[in-house]
Parts: C-alpha cells; sequence; structure tokens
C-alpha cells in the first residue's frame, strides 16, 4: 500500500475530528509572542474558537491518528468500523502547526486522537507535541490537549502545564451505558482523572510560603464531551449528568454531541431523531443551568417523559409549564423572576434593572434594550402594556412552534 502523503493524512484526520465537540478557547490567559518565541493565544482569525475579550480565533483541529484499539459502539472511529485510516506523527504535527501559523490561518492548536498501540503510548505522542511546540519553538498560542484517562497520571501532569485547557470526555450520561456500550473504558477511571485535574488546576492557584506560585495548570479550565442519543437516556438526566459534572470537577464547559449513524457498522445503534436539534436544545438548557439559575429537573419537568420539547426554546418550554407565575411585573419583579421571562437575557434583565429606578418602562423601552418582545409580551406587563388573557389562551404555544408539516405519502 502507498504511503500517504501529509496532505491526504491531513484531509483524513481533520474531517475525523468534527466528531470531537469541545473546541473552545474561552478563558484562556493573554499570553504572546512579543517578549520572544512564536504565536498568540489571542488575536483574531477564522471563526472556530473565542478568546477571554470574545474575539473569534481560528485552531487546527485535527486528530493525531483515527486507528484505536477501543470498539466504542458509538464512535466512528472504533476498531471494527471500515473509514479510511491514517496517522500523523509528532514532527508532522508540528509541521503543521507551524506552518499553518506563518500563514496567519490559525492561532491555536486542537488535538485529540484515537487510542493505538496503548493509552499510555498515544497520550505520551500527544504531550510530545505540546512539549516541542513550547520549548523548542517558543510557541505562544492556544493548544487544548484531549487526554486519555487510562494513561499514566504523570503524563496527564505534564499535559496540564503545556497545554491552556484540557479535556477529560465523560463518553455518555451514565455508567451503565458506557459500561454496555464502550465496555473497554472505566467510569472511575475517567471521573477520577478529571478530579485529579481539578486538584491540580485549585493547587496551581495558591502560592506556597515563599510567595511564589507554581506552574499554572490547564489555565483555561477542563472541559468534557457527552455522547447524546446512543442510548435511551432522557435530557432530564443529561442534565443532572451535567449539573453534577459542573460542581464535582469545576468545568468551564459540558460539549454534547449528537449521535450519528456509524456506516458499515455490524451492529450500529438505532438514531434517535433529529439529534442536531436535540443538541441544540440541550446546549440551549445547559445555558440556563449556568446563567440563569435553572436546575435539571425543573427543565425536564416540562414533559412527561423527560425529554425536551423540540419545537420551542427550552426556557419558553417552561414559561408555558408554569404560567401560574405570569404575567411578572417589569418594575417591580427580582432579578431572578426577570431571567425566566422568555425573550429576556442577561444582558436585557440587567438594561432593565438600572433602568427602572429612573422611569417607568415602555414596551417600546423594552425593544430598544434588545428584548425579544414577540416571546417576552405574554409574560410581563408594562407601564402601557397587559397581556390580559393572553398568557393563559390555548393557542399560546402554537404561536411559537413551527407549523404542522404534510408528511409525504410517498
Amino acid at each position: 500500500m502507498a504511503q500517504k502523503t501529509l496532505q491526504q493524512k491531513l484531509a483524513i484526520l481533520s474531517d475525523a475530528a468534527k466528531y470531537d465537540a469541545s473546541c473552545a478557547s474561552s478563558g484562556t490567559t493573554r499570553r504572546d509572542s512579543r517578549s520572544g518565541g512564536i504565536g498568540s493565544a489571542g488575536g483574531s482569525g477564522i471563526c472556530h474558537a473565542y478568546t477571554p475579550d470574545g474575539r473569534c480565533i481560528s485552531l487546527l483541529k485535527i486528530l493525531m491518528t483515527n486507528f484505536c484499539i477501543y470498539d466504542c459502539a458509538y464512535c466512528i472511529n472504533r476498531v471494527s468500523s471500515n473509514v479510511e485510516r491514517a496517522r500523523f506523527t509528532p514532527d508532522e504535527v508540528v509541521t503543521l502547526t507551524l506552518e499553518f501559523y506563518r500563514r496567519n490561518m490559525i492561532e491555536g492548536l486542537f488535538l485529540s486522537s484515537g487510542i493505538i498501540r496503548s493509552p499510555d503510548q498515544t497520550m505520551g505522542d500527544m504531550v510530545r507535541i505540546a512539549r516541542i511546540l513550547r520549548v523548542e519553538h517558543g510557541f505562544k498560542g492556544y493548544i487544548h490537549l484531549k487526554t486519555i484517562p487510562d494513561a499514566a497520571p504523570e503524563l496527564v501532569s505534564e499535559a496540564g502545564l503545556l497545554a491552556d485547557r484540557i479535556s477529560v470526555n465523560i463518553e455518555l450520561p451514565n455508567d451503565r451505558s458506557l459500561k454496555q456500550l464502550a465496555p473497554e473504558k472505566r467510569p472511575e477511571t475517567i471521573r477520577s482523572t478529571m478530579a485529579n485535574v481539578r486538584l491540580a488546576r485549585e493547587a496551581a492557584k495558591e502560592r506556597s510560603f515563599t510567595g511564589r506560585r507554581p506552574p499554572r495548570f490547564a489555565p483555561a479550565g477542563q472541559s468534557t464531551q457527552m455522547i447524546v442519543g446512543a442510548d435511551g437516556t432522557s435530557d432530564r438526566d443529561i442534565l443532572r449528568t451535567s449539573a453534577n459534572l459542573y460542581t464535582g470537577y469545576a468545568l468551564k464547559r459540558v460539549y454534547y454531541s449528537a449521535f450519528s449513524p456509524i456506516p458499515h457498522a455490524s451492529h450500529a445503534l438505532p438514531l434517535i431523531k433529529p439529534p442536531l436539534l436535540r443538541e441544540h436544545r440541550l446546549y440551549q438548557a445547559d445555558w440556563l443551568m449556568r446563567f440563569y439559575g435553572f436546575d435539571a429537573d425543573e427543565i425536564g419537568r416540562t414533559r412527561p417523559d423527560g425529554n425536551l420539547d423540540l419545537d420551542i426554546d427550552p426556557k419558553l418550554a417552561w414559561a408555558l409549564s408554569n404560567r401560574a407565575l405570569f404575567p411578572v411585573d417589569v418594575a417591580r419583579a427580582s432579578k431572578e423572576e426577570l431571567l425566566r421571562v422568555p425573550g429576556f437575557g442577561t444582558k436585557t434583565v440587567g438594561r432593565v434593572l438600572a433602568a427602572r429606578r429612573n422611569t417607568a418602562l415602555r414596551f417600546a423601552d423594552l425593544l430598544r434594550m434588545g428584548a425579544s418582545m414577540s416571546k417576552a409580551r405574554a409574560f410581563v406587563t408594562l407601564a402601557d402594556w397587559h397581556p390580559g388573557a393572553l398568557v393563559d389562551s390555548e393557542g399560546l404555544r402554537d404561536r411559537f412552534a413551527p407549523p404542522p408539516e404534510q408528511l409525504s405519502l410517498f
């Protein structure tokens, strides 16, 4: 078989990396090469990730290899999957990263990998890539490494000292599903690795008795990825798992990846449709838990089966299920009550709280503040607006849901 060229490998392994969802750089420090070295963790570029100040940057997002010794039922790169395989050497990944940077095409690296030979060998090669970039080439750009929980703890520790963010994938929402669909992976090992990362990050923030800080450890934090739709777990239980992960391991983000059927798989899993819309609703619900004060159970109670309504967003679904709490008086409602109004974002609520100290707010004022009054109008009262019976009307949900579609008979 002819050897693949670097360009052919790049085509295969960049495409394979699209299944890795946890690719974000928010939270890292403003490190740059003005004092020497090459690269930058800030700046502007293709919109793949975000710097701490909100600017979009580009990352080279690749797998080191899509060979894998594991046979996880939900993974496109499983050992029994009939996909074209390729493998970068560590030096090839370093060369690609530096050459893409010099051409102003990227400002960082997102690196993941299948497991080849052993977890230690694979993790060791990934750490070597980061070490060559940082130490030999003085690369100051952003690096995100997907760690391998079964690898030796010292390799994961070195990864945290070299990378801005590291990921430890939780894989599936519950241990039972993981043992069934990925029998080579151990949930207790995954949690232990995540806990060690949290402890190392906390230790890196404490000064020694001399006043010196220890070396930075994954300054942009750790994240995880969860496959959704590969098992029968409800959205409510998925969100419960996410809430526990945020609390227990101080994660920056939980990323949801919709399960897609694996081509040519001999025992492919059933597909829960529509997967991408479900993934989108989970991200919206996750946002409500992180920034709006909701918890997983109240979001999941809007439907008897514990799944999110795919036709309307989770906040609106919750409001429609709790109509007795509405309408709220914008002039007197607390911040917590305003955050639960459909159509009100965190910035809008901040503007409302500031403006209502000096004036009686009107419908047009909220429009200027950025509120989506097409949603909010049924749930608020203002100096010049009252929804009347609108909040209790039977057809209120139909105002927001997409119109029904005629199914094809052929």
